[in-house]
């Protein structure tokens, strides 16, 4: 939301799929995570096996893309409720 109010203080009204992508963003943070996690921690001396990596990255792809847009739906909805707010508090005379 701040973002959003940032973009809007800079007179800047594309704040759609900004919003979206901003918080949709945590996905991608979750991915490279899981990626560390599996190349550091899960299987740090064994040698690379190419089934059980497609099927981690598999699932993990699959579980990223819906945590993105849950994450970017809640926020859109947030900057989308926020500037409903903002703009229907304006009094014009």
């Amino acid at each position: 939301i701040v973002l959003c109010y940032l973009h809007l203080c800079a007179e800047d009204y594309r704040w759609w799929w900004r919003s979206f992508l901003t918080s949709g963003s945590t996905a991608v943070y979750m991915f490279l995570y899981g990626a560390y996690h599996y190349l550091t921690r899960a299987h740090p001396a064994a040698h690379f096996d190419l089934l059980s990596a497609s099927v981690y990255f598999g699932y993990m792809g699959i579980l990223c893309y819906a945590i993105f847009v849950l994450t970017g739906f809640v926020g859109f909805m947030s900057c989308f409720t926020f500037i409903s707010k903002i703009y229907g508090s304006i009094k014009i005379d």
